[in-house]
């Protein structure tokens, strides 16, 4: 007599004691990041210094762009849950000691742009770890369930956040917001203290892994993570979508959104009844993603969604009314969202765990090192040809992605792991 041996059925993420502490650790620090931000910029803008303002809350970007691929590396190094630990708690100081200092003087410039460099540096260390983490915690099958659960504590964390701290700054000041941000970075640490990691395949590229892991060396790390990318038949094409999905976007739903509400006179209340419309729409693909648990030919839908929601885009910029302009924000949320957790999970599950925390650095610094550069480009394009066409040719930058998806076979017929 055989015995057939069953497979347990797997356990969904969203049941996983395990997802859920990682999610829960998650979301603490989104709605810490939050509260940050928004106690630095009423921080910046206290100094009195309009210039000073800008100056502080750009300065956060520059090592989040020049660190970035380096905390792949570190990540691929030392394990990404190390490296979110280590940066949670470095937060946690880092803005804890800004609030004791707020509550013993008033802010500088100057303090403020070391804290927000500082800061900078950091998030350039957590967020490739932290993407790097959801392979490592469930199982395969599961990652595009995962990526929705953390798209949608993605939003829930900007819609608690941002008046969590505004009642912060109004209640006691910056160094109140600060000291809550502080709190909530250290909320997470015992949750990631007590995620349990899954030992990951060997990788593919075995000797040059195990001959770098002899002789580390940081330089060589990255070069050979590029040199993956580039030369892997699903990561390289799946990079470039996102590239060219990042810079059609970030720029005209950012500030080309605020110069639309200005030039149609619907002002900051028009502008945030469509904001609210676009995250409403990216909440529901993200529970529809985190429900379903797999899309069947996740590529084929990843690009047409992405060329759809460009048409909504372009359409943004011509409709008449706030009420016709925030649905198409949901439509735009809705599709974007959808084709961005999709993307997500395809890049966790093609790269190679020993190459993922490179893979994920990659994938997060178009994301991080654009959003600075497209806005004084949009901007000025705007200045000079107006909102319709600068909307039209982000548009067509959008629906470019979608139709390299479409193009090429190893992204077309992509899917995701049962």
């Amino acid at each position: 007599m055989t015995v057939v041996a069953v497979q347990a059925p797997e356990r969904p993420a969203h049941r996983d004691p395990n997802v859920l502490r990682w999610l829960g650790a998650y979301t603490a620090s989104m709605i810490g990041d939050s509260v940050y931000f928004m106690a630095l910029a009423w921080a910046a803008a206290r100094t009195g210094s309009a210039s000073g303002t800008g100056l502080v809350l750009a300065a956060g970007s520059i090592p989040r762009a020049l660190l970035m691929l380096g905390g792949g590396v570190l990540a691929d190094r030392l394990g990404p849950r190390r490296v979110v630990i280590g940066s949670d708690a470095a937060r946690a100081v880092l803005v804890l000691v800004l609030a004791a200092i707020l509550v013993l003087t008033a802010p500088t410039v100057g303090v403020l742009v070391v804290v927000a460099l500082l800061f900078g540096a950091v998030d350039a260390l957590f967020l490739p770890a932290v993407g790097a983490l959801p392979p490592r915690i469930s199982t395969p099958g599961q990652l595009a369930r995962i990526q929705g659960l953390r798209a949608l504590a993605a939003r829930g964390s900007s819609i608690i956040g941002a008046p969590m701290g505004g009642v912060a700054v109004a209640t006691g000041g910056p160094s109140l917001a600060f000291a809550a941000a502080g709190v909530l970075f250290a909320l997470s640490l015992p949750l990631l203290l007590s995620l349990r990691i899954r030992p990951l395949a060997e990788p593919e590229t075995s000797g040059e892994a195990a001959a770098a892991a002899k002789a580390p060396n940081a330089w060589r790390d990255l070069v050979g993570g590029l040199r993956y990318i580039r030369h892997h038949r699903l990561l390289g094409p799946l990079m470039l979508v996102i590239a060219l999905s990042e810079l059609g976007f970030v720029g005209p739903l950012n500030l080309g959104l605020i110069l639309l509400s200005e030039q149609r006179g619907w002002g900051a209340s028009g502008m945030g009844w469509i904001v609210a419309g676009f995250a409403g729409g990216a909440a529901g693909s993200a529970l529809l993603l985190a429900v379903r648990g797999r899309v069947p030919r996740a590529g084929l839908v990843m690009s047409l969604t992405a060329l759809v929601g460009a048409v909504g885009i372009a359409a943004l910029a011509q409709v008449p009314t706030v009420v016709l302009a925030a649905s198409v924000a949901a439509f735009v949320g809705l599709t974007a969202g959808l084709a961005g957790a999709l993307c997500g999970a395809l890049v966790q599950t093609a790269a190679d765990p020993a190459y993922l925390g490179r893979v994920t650095s990659v994938s997060t610094l178009f994301t991080y090192a654009l959003i600075p550069l497209s806005y004084p480009v949009t901007g000025a394009a705007i200045a000079l040809w107006g909102t319709g066409p600068v909307y039209a040719v982000s548009a067509a930058v959008c629906a470019s992605g979608g139709a390299m998806g479409l193009a090429l076979t190893a992204l077309r017929r992509a899917e995701l792991p049962r």
